[in-house]
């Protein structure tokens, strides 16, 4: 299930596996995916889960095999920290990449990159600094960028706050204003901020395979 909106007239597609397909272009695009993230805390000696490399590339391979995809944009923050250049790390993507010769992979640079470097040139991705303009579109990674196109970003990995009588749930959203969007962090263990909406702005919510628009009142 996906939700087909427009902005800056063109048609986009919201896909409850967080991320954003633009047909027109063919590209899905990518925010706050994080690949080491696990790695940068275990060498810090806090013990997390191994494998988070593996599942963000399998999510990636799920959107490739559903849609039509030549171009993947990445909005920032493809890795965590130094720890991400940790040789398992960096060979799982090195495998995932020889089996996707032709995909075309950008990476607007956002502030973990530069503090991680940039990933290695082995992963064939253009790496560009924000904002980065296609069409309408000025691809960043901090949503708060001056730009004449309509913003796509990240950073802010959104989460809204559902509240019971009892009991509250945390749901990642993307955030659609009227010169910018905000997309939810990709990353399986990045977390997130819980947003309120500004005026104009809508929320579109994930809760596993679906997205539905939140109403705001």
């Amino acid at each position: 299930m996906s939700v087909t909106i427009e902005l800056a007239g063109e048609e986009v597609l919201l896909l409850p596996e967080k991320a954003l397909y633009w047909p027109r272009e063919k590209m899905l695009v990518i925010a706050d995916i994080h690949f080491g993230k696990a790695a940068a805390f275990r060498a810090l000696g806090i013990p997390v889960p191994r494998g988070t490399t593996s599942e963000n590339l399998g999510g990636l391979d799920m959107l490739l095999a559903a849609h039509d995809i030549e171009h993947i944009l990445f909005l920032g923050d493809f890795l965590h920290a130094k720890a991400a250049h940790a040789a398992a790390t960096v060979q799982t993507m090195f495998a995932w990449r020889e089996r996707r010769p032709d995909l075309r992979l950008t990476l607007v640079r956002g502030n973990h990159d530069l503090h991680a470097g940039d990933p290695s040139a082995l992963l064939r991705i253009a790496m560009v600094d924000e904002p980065y303009r296609i069409g309408p579109f000025a691809f960043c990674h901090h949503p708060d960028l001056a730009s004449d196109g309509y913003v796509l970003a990240g950073h802010v990995h959104p989460v809204y706050r559902l509240t019971g009588r009892r009991d509250s749930l945390r749901l990642p959203c993307f955030v659609v204003g009227t010169t910018r969007a905000i997309l939810p962090s990709f990353g399986s263990f990045t977390g997130g901020h819980p947003v309120e909406p500004a005026d104009g702005d809508r929320l579109y919510l994930l809760a596993e395979e679906l997205i539905f628009p939140m109403e705001i009142r």
